[in-house]
């Protein structure tokens, strides 16, 4: 089922999420549901909080963002409970944007590798190391785990800049193909 994307300005995209465990109701449902809904609004990734659940989950397919020449294999992995152990590399910088910030897309810089633990969907743990554009993917969706966006890796001056076409984000004034919510 395809869900409405939580815009950004909403409380629970600003909430820690919480981690679970293999009784979450309907976790395969979920799951299901956000790769639906991210495929739909034509996103790489989607955390939880995004579809308004404050859990420690999120999905990414970063096949449509690989490039051609590119040495790092896309993937397409579920990651529950994930926690970065390290930050390895240069930081690189590249034009970011999210579902829950439509119709903004900033430079950020990130990491270019992320060692990383986590579960996937039947709660088998992991410690693996990403790179290239999985790596920023990961950063960008683990960010909203804390509560954040990527709105926070921007300059006070972008912001400031950014102000009226965030505010109108947050209150609906926003043109998507896709279904948006305001959760307060």
């Amino acid at each position: 089922m395809i869900l409405p994307i939580v815009a950004y300005g909403s409380s629970v995209l600003r909430k820690e999420a919480e981690f679970i465990d293999n009784d979450y109701p309907n976790l395969s449902s979920i799951v299901a549901d956000m790769y639906e809904t991210m495929y739909h609004a034509k996103g790489v990734g989607l955390a939880a909080p995004q579809i308004g659940l404050s859990i420690s989950l999120f999905v990414i397919d970063s096949e449509k963002m690989e490039e051609e020449d590119s040495d790092v294999e896309p993937i397409k992995q579920v990651f529950i409970n994930p926690e970065i152990i390290e930050f390895l590399g240069e930081s690189v910088i590249y034009s970011e944007g999210c579902l829950s910030v439509p119709g903004i897309n900033e430079e950020v810089g990130r990491k270019e590798s992320v060692k990383l633990w986590y579960q996937d969907e039947n709660f088998v743990e992991y410690e693996k190391v990403f790179t290239g554009m999985p790596a920023r993917i990961i950063q960008h969706e683990y960010d909203h785990l804390l509560g954040k966006t990527f709105v926070e890796k921007l300059s006070p001056l972008k912001r400031t800049l950014l102000k009226g076409k965030l505010r109108d984000i947050s209150t609906g004034k926003v043109d998507v193909k896709y279904k948006i919510t305001l959760v307060r």
